[in-house]
């Protein structure tokens, strides 16, 4: 009964259409659930969508390590004026660039307090750096091309006490 309408149902729309079809049926709560996906237009929709390309979003150049913290979770610790200045986010993900040491590495951002120019690298990433080392620090964004046209990224350039003296 049921099984043979949903058949007959999907033989109609098939008949109907020129695209490939794709019937799904689902039982669920004594009731027959029928999915009738035109595949076509799927395939048209991904074609539509345009590669992601990845860019620079945003950086703070030449930040003076003011702690290393081993005993710590993990993570960057930066000053709340930065992050703003920088567009980047509490618990966003940044790559750490050590200009004394060449060391890359990627960890997450927790909020400093705000004019204090902390920036402590925490957990293992402390092994990484030195106090007093300089530090750049990226984050990155994925734009289609079209977002590019008007796209640039927020460079942040600080002084040895980490304070912004020039927004680009």
């Amino acid at each position: 009964g049921k099984r043979r309408k949903i058949w007959e149902i999907f033989i109609e729309a098939l008949e109907k259409s020129s695209a490939s079809i794709f019937l799904y049926i689902h039982f669920c709560n004594s009731f027959y659930i029928c999915y009738i996906i035109n595949l076509d237009e799927i395939i048209k929709t991904q074609r539509k969508m345009e590669m992601q390309l990845e860019f620079l979003y945003s950086k703070i150049h030449r930040a003076t390590v003011t702690d290393a913290n081993l005993n710590y979770v993990g993570s960057i610790t930066i000053d709340e004026t930065l992050l703003k200045a920088a567009n980047i986010r509490e618990w966003q993900k940044v790559e750490i660039l050590d200009v004394n040491n060449g060391e890359r590495f990627q960890t997450y951002v927790i909020k400093g307090k705000a004019d204090s120019g902390q920036i402590c690298l925490n957990g293992a990433a402390a092994r990484k750096v030195q106090p007093g080392d300089k530090v750049i620090i990226v984050t990155y964004g994925q734009f289609e091309e079209k977002e590019l046209e008007n796209f640039k990224p927020t460079i942040i350039i600080v002084d040895e006490n980490n304070k912004i003296i020039e927004k680009k």
